[in-house]
């Protein structure tokens, strides 16, 4: 690879190589040694083609989450079997991999830029900025930007767009989806809550038990499906549908909703 090469972005290639080389060994830890992180469908990433994928996942932290995927795709590509074990996996990481995420957040600080160029594709909320509730109209040039982003490799996106669990899926993925054709595959991550801050950049407690669960990709009608129909499949994928509170022990609802306070509170 040239040094001077860039992708569809005006990313450095290079300079990106190494930012997520050097980001992967200071964040390596916190997911193999402070916590575990419990892997599977890591055959699931080695079936996928090299572009036009989009990965669809419930969010608990800003960044621990899409960090550990980071870890986990390079992993798997590099032939590890549910692991993330032995770091040298990451020497040659797949540099076509993005991933969406508020455009407010990305500029906040210099670490937060340093991620946002190892892979984000910044995108305006159309319904809250700076802590406040808005309602403005979406950005074309954010969705071309995710539609560039697909063509030329691999998306991760958060659909609920907050990392408060059981709220409700942005109609945009389901657009998106159908507008760009996509392989859709459902992640289902869990843990990373108790393990990060909100933030997910500072480990708040040791010793927990981190899981990511990759699926097979969806079967999703592209032409004939509503998005309503596509948004409750993902729903259900992510499992994040309302059903699934019925399930849900109440007392684990109140931990849930006492913590995302204590979250709140700390990040206000």
């Amino acid at each position: 690879m040239g040094l001077f090469k860039k992708n569809p972005f005006g990313h450095n290639l290079f300079l990106k190589k190494w930012l997520i080389r050097v980001l992967a060994v200071v964040s390596h830890q916190r997911y193999k040694r402070f916590n575990k992180l419990e892997i599977d469908g890591s055959e699931i990433i080695r079936s996928l083609p090299d572009a036009n994928v989009l990965f669809v996942s419930n969010h608990q932290t800003y960044f621990a989450d899409v960090v550990a995927m980071f870890h986990v795709f390079n992993a798997s590509l590099s032939g590890r079997e549910d692991s993330i074990k032995n770091l040298g996996y990451i020497w040659q990481p797949k540099l076509n991999m993005y991933y969406i995420a508020a455009a407010e957040t990305m500029k906040k600080s210099l670490l937060t830029k340093v991620l946002a160029y190892a892979g984000s594709i910044s995108v305006e909320r159309t319904w809250r900025s700076e802590g406040k509730e808005v309602n403005r109209q979406v950005k074309m040039s954010d969705i071309s930007n995710i539609g560039k982003a697909l063509n030329d490799g691999w998306v991760i996106t958060f659909p609920q767009g907050t990392t408060t669990p059981w709220k409700p899926l942005r109609k945009g993925t389901a657009h998106i989806i159908k507008k760009y054709k996509p392989i859709v595959v459902p992640v289902v991550i869990d843990g990373f809550r108790r393990s990060f801050d909100k933030k997910g950049l500072r480990v708040k407690k040791k010793g927990i038990l981190q899981s990511m669960v990759i699926k097979e990709p969806l079967d999703i009608d592209y032409e004939n499906e509503t998005t309503e129909s596509i948004i409750e499949k993902l729903e259900y994928a992510i499992e994040q549908h309302p059903s699934f509170l019925k399930v849900i022990p109440k007392d684990e609802l109140l931990a849930y909703e006492e913590e995302n306070q204590k979250r709140r509170w700390r990040t206000s």
